[in-house]
């Protein structure tokens, strides 16, 4: 039977250069299904990994109680206090508490070529926020000066956005800030605006802060700060950790790109289905005397059911490699930006990760095997 399978299949493989225009529509049918389900969980890939890389497992992030996102969020300056010096909050070598109040603003920057300008992050923090972010580096110019309206800007920031370079000026709410400095993280971070935190609070005119960030003392130290906190009156917070309070930004981003891929890769995979289909059945029937010929000399029906099945499923693997091939030459690491949860710009890479070259291959052979069992059933006949 194995013999029988691998002559008949051989054969039609031999075949396929007669009628390479049908058997293209199945290749470049699956190669468009499998790029655009590739690229579109690329997207949300890229996006989640950018912002749940920003967040740290041994780091608090205290909010309001009830906020969602750092910008709706409000703690005054006496909480802040109160929130730092909370029991399992690791001390420096100063004995000071590893911590850092900041404020969260919105401003506005220019992409190149548009008129009007995006939102995004300003962010103002305490000397302690370098600290809590190790990933931080400054890759051009300095850090800013403290009580100056200096800026430090993501990398990011610099690659999607106008007037964001060393030595600029931007405007903001009024007043100027100067770009001293260049940073880069590998995360979220870099779709931000740095400044001291005293500064930013007195020129947006912030009383408070938007949330303040604890180093861990150990790994019990969550419950010990959020137990401290809880019994407080003082003090009405959520606590959680930086990378729960991330995940937590993209879920619903994750959530629509996937709800989205799935249904138009469903929607093109009926279109791949029906190609394939047709192409077979075509097949089979140019291939009709050729299989009569050979089931009449003593070939069995399975071995002609397998072997048109597999020439469906080379010519579906084939278009899968290339949907594949296509999604991450187009779109692998390439650079956009989109509204993150705080209706501000996040500069993000797609990623085709091999696991979606594997699901984008899986979904080729089932529209392969799907395309290809009915035509083979009637080749059998």
């Amino acid at each position: 039977m194995l013999k029988q399978i691998l002559s008949i299949t051989a054969l039609g493989m031999r075949s396929i250069p007669e009628r390479i225009g049908p058997s293209l529509v199945i290749v470049v049918g699956l190669a468009g299904v499998v790029a655009v389900f590739t690229a579109l969980l690329a997207m949300a890939s890229g996006f989640s990994s950018t912002l749940e890389s920003a967040g740290r497992k041994d780091v608090a992030l205290v909010l309001r109680g009830g906020s969602q996102a750092e910008l709706n969020s409000g703690i005054s300056r006496e909480q802040g206090t109160i929130i730092k010096q909370a029991a399992g909050v690791a001390k420096g070598p100063d004995g000071q508490p590893v911590a850092s109040a900041e404020n969260v603003v919105i401003a506005e920057l220019a992409k190149p070529g548009e008129k009007t300008g995006s939102n995004i992050t300003v962010r103002g923090v305490e000397p302690a926020a370098f600290v809590l972010r190790p990933q931080l580096r400054i890759v051009e110019g300095r850090r800013f000066g403290a009580g100056l309206r200096e800026l430090i800007v993501g990398l990011g920031v610099t690659r999607q956005f106008e007037g964001a370079r060393i030595g600029q000026v931007i405007r903001m709410r009024g007043s100027d800030w100067t770009v001293v400095g260049v940073f880069a993280t590998g995360d979220a971070y870099e779709s931000e605006l740095w400044a001291d935190g005293d500064v930013a609070q007195s020129t947006f005119n912030r009383q408070g802060y938007s949330s303040v960030r604890l180093q861990l003392a150990d790994a019990g130290g969550l419950q010990t700060v959020k137990d401290t906190l809880s019994a407080d009156p003082r003090v009405n917070v959520d606590v959680q950790t930086e990378q729960q309070y991330f995940s937590g930004q993209t879920r619903q981003f994750r959530q629509t790109i996937g709800a989205l891929a799935v249904f138009v890769t469903v929607i093109m995979a009926l279109g791949a289905i029906f190609a394939a289909l047709n192409t077979m059945y075509a097949a089979v029937g140019t291939r009709t005397r050729e299989i009569a010929t050979l089931r009449a000399i003593g070939f069995r029906g399975l071995p002609v059911v397998v072997s048109i099945m597999l020439e469906s499923l080379v010519l579906a693997v084939a278009g899968g490699l290339i949907g594949a091939l296509l999604a991450y030459v187009l779109f692998n690491n390439v650079a956009v930006s989109t509204l993150g949860a705080n209706f501000t710009q996040v500069v993000f890479r797609f990623a085709v990760t091999p696991g979606l070259v594997a699901s984008g291959l899986v979904i080729a052979v089932a529209i392969g095997m799907i395309g290809g069992f009915l035509p083979a059933l009637r080749a059998a006949r």
